[in-house]
């Protein structure tokens, strides 16, 4: 069991690592992070990352197990021949043998110092900015370059320096957006927010998205897990394969298996007429989201941890094994770790599904994002239910900033819908509050109605009592109720709170 949690534990440091490369705002750096990340991962007697920079005239080199001449032997003469044929191809060239490989027999350099095991992959995308040469003895347990494991790894680890690389050298990557942009084609344009944490988990989803690893989403229900969970798949090279979602807290774990699964025709009363395909199936080629994983009973935990752990499942009622090609992210509002100390949660699960962990805040935690979604969700519900333009009025979008929403971005979408189909009735192009609040006596002049409508009037009597108890000193006023100035003065706003 340690092994294989040690296992798990560097297969996740890796991906984490490959994560963290993006963070780096100079080439240098960047190169010297990398290089570390790709020793710690394949060992090789030398190891070198090249990147041409045209700014400079010149490379950026960085290198492990050279000496200073000996690193400048490989980039200009050593191997010049295998590093021009993989920037000019754009492929990984594997060989357990350079010399006495037929495809470099007449590259002179290769000849001349006899080069055996290398593995060399082009970084970049349209254009290749350069490589990752990896070179070792023949047959040696340090370095196979003609492994495919090491060469998926090497590649994969490549693929991501192109991204942060070419950001580098001022050049977008082909086919992709800039990393700060949100274009028509990108998958994560509709997740709008101006935080820096919700901009933060954009950022590592979208470098995790053409990874093709196990992603874990956390966070207060109804922060848009299902959301980002959809924009990484279709942010993946699985974009064209199928997005299943299977809800764990509706499921009992008798009926688990037969859903995720599939049965064969007889397994049970229910098989009586056919074979019953189940959601893995229906994946097959794209992506299965398991939300509330949290909730999934210890049964069926042990069948998850087998199939993620051999990528290979049986129907009900049937001895044939099958393979499943399919990605797993995941999502919880529960604490896992206390789960796993209270003996809920299999610490080896958690361990294969937090490949890469991130953690979705809830609006609370986030108030500037609340205005951009407000009028994202309006945007959405207007195409929808194609109702005549509509805008936010400034009483509603103080209203909305004043609010609490423990229901987080599911409660604001369903709150923006209402309040535009009730203005729609009024014949208005204008949300106001007592659209968004129709409850609210405050918005509305009406008698309290609903819970929130009675928890807003607490909170305006409130906030008026310590506002009076500090003498109108908003910057105390905020600092007793928790919140920040400006927020102070949206409440005042929307009570319309006056001194006496």
């Amino acid at each position: 069991m340690t092994t294989e949690l040690d296992s798990v534990q560097r297969e996740r440091d890796f991906y984490r690592s490959l994560a963290e490369l993006t963070e780096h705002d100079s080439l240098p750096a960047l190169l010297d992070a990398a290089l570390a990340v790709l020793i710690a991962r394949v060992s090789a007697r030398e190891a070198m990352i090249e990147v041409i920079d045209d700014a400079i005239d010149g490379a950026h080199v960085v290198a492990h197990g050279c000496e200073r001449n000996r690193l400048t032997e490989i980039s200009s003469f050593v191997s010049r021949g295998i590093i021009g044929e993989a920037i000019a191809t754009g492929k990984t060239i594997a060989t357990a043998n350079a010399a006495e490989d037929p495809r470099f027999l007449q590259f002179e350099s290769v000849q001349r110092h006899r080069l055996e095991a290398v593995l060399c992959v082009p970084i970049g995308q349209a254009v290749h900015a350069g490589v990752v040469y990896l070179q070792g003895k023949q047959g040696t347990r340090e370095f196979l370059p003609y492994d495919a494991a090491v060469q998926r790894e090497v590649e994969l680890f490549a693929r991501v320096l192109s991204g942060p690389v070419e950001r580098l050298l001022g050049r977008a990557p082909a086919g992709l957006a800039e990393p700060h942009s949100r274009g028509a084609d990108d998958p994560f344009a509709a997740i709008r927010g101006k935080s820096p944490a919700m901009a933060d988990i954009v950022e590592r989803l979208r470098l995790a998205a053409p990874l093709d690893v196990h992603v874990l989403l956390t966070g207060p229900s109804g922060v848009g897990k299902t959301l980002l969970a959809n924009a990484v798949h279709l942010a993946s090279r699985r974009r064209n394969g199928p997005f299943v979602e299977i809800n764990c807290a509706t499921l009992p774990e008798a009926l688990l298996e037969n859903e995720l699964f599939g049965a064969e025709p007889g397994a049970h009363s229910a098989a009586t007429r056919g074979a019953i395909k189940g959601k893995l199936e229906a994946a097959e080629g794209g992506t299965l989201f398991l939300d509330e994983i949290g909730e999934l009973a210890p049964g069926a935990q042990s069948k998850l941890l087998q199939l993620l752990q051999n990528k290979i499942y049986y129907r009900l009622g049937s001895t044939q094994a099958r393979r499943a090609d399919v990605r797993v992210i995941t999502a919880t509002n529960v604490n896992l770790k206390a789960a796993i100390a209270e003996r809920k949660f299999r610490e080896d699960l958690y361990y294969r599904l937090q490949v890469l962990e991130v953690h979705v805040p809830s609006l609370a935690e986030r108030p500037e994002d609340l205005v951009p979604l407000s009028f994202e969700f309006l945007r959405h519900v207007v195409e929808r239910h194609q109702l005549t333009r509509k805008s936010l009025s400034p009483s509603a979008i103080r209203a909305i900033q004043a609010a609490q929403w423990p229901g987080n971005v599911r409660q604001l979408a369903n709150r923006i819908e209402s309040a535009a189909i009730h203005a729609q009735i009024r014949g208005s192009d204008h949300i106001d509050a007592h659209d968004v609040f129709p409850d609210d006596p405050q918005s509305a002049g009406e008698a309290p109605a609903t819970l929130q409508s009675a928890t807003r009037r607490f909170q305006r009597n409130h906030i008026l009592g310590v506002l009076t108890a500090t003498d109108w000193n908003a910057l105390e006023a905020a600092r007793i109720l928790d919140v920040s100035r400006s927020q102070i003065y949206n409440l005042i706003r929307m009570f319309e709170l006056k001194s006496s």
